[in-house]
């Protein structure tokens, strides 16, 4: 399944469906982040609001899409991110690089202050 892509204020905003597990939504994930930084669009803004579980290579597949995004001159941060996240993210000693929000106008408006 897709994940679902909208557009606000410049920044593509990606919805995973349900899972970031081996072998379903961490190449999903992957195939929709090259997908974007193959059309140019650096600034993205992952809303887990919709992750029903992640396993440890839907974590490692966040970080490779934050250095894959970083390497072409983008920002990938995160929106909604379930408490299962955060604490995986937080037990992988990972919590720190990523920008994570829960309002999506102030992570929108973070784009604009981070911009050169």
């Amino acid at each position: 399944m897709k994940p679902d892509l909208r557009e606000k204020q410049g920044v593509a905003i990606l919805e995973p469906p349900g899972q970031l597990t081996v072998g379903g939504g961490d190449q999903v994930l992957r195939e929709a982040v090259d997908t974007l930084l193959g059309t140019g669009r650096t600034k993205i803004l992952l809303n887990l609001s919709r992750l029903q579980s992640m396993d440890s290579a839907g974590v490692g597949e966040l970080v490779a899409s934050f250095r894959m995004v970083e390497r072409f001159g983008g920002k990938l941060k995160i929106l909604n991110a379930p408490s299962k996240v955060k604490k995986s993210l937080s037990l992988a000693k990972l919590l720190p690089i990523f920008d994570i929000f829960d309002d999506e106008d102030a992570a929108i408006a973070s784009f604009a202050t981070n911009d050169n």
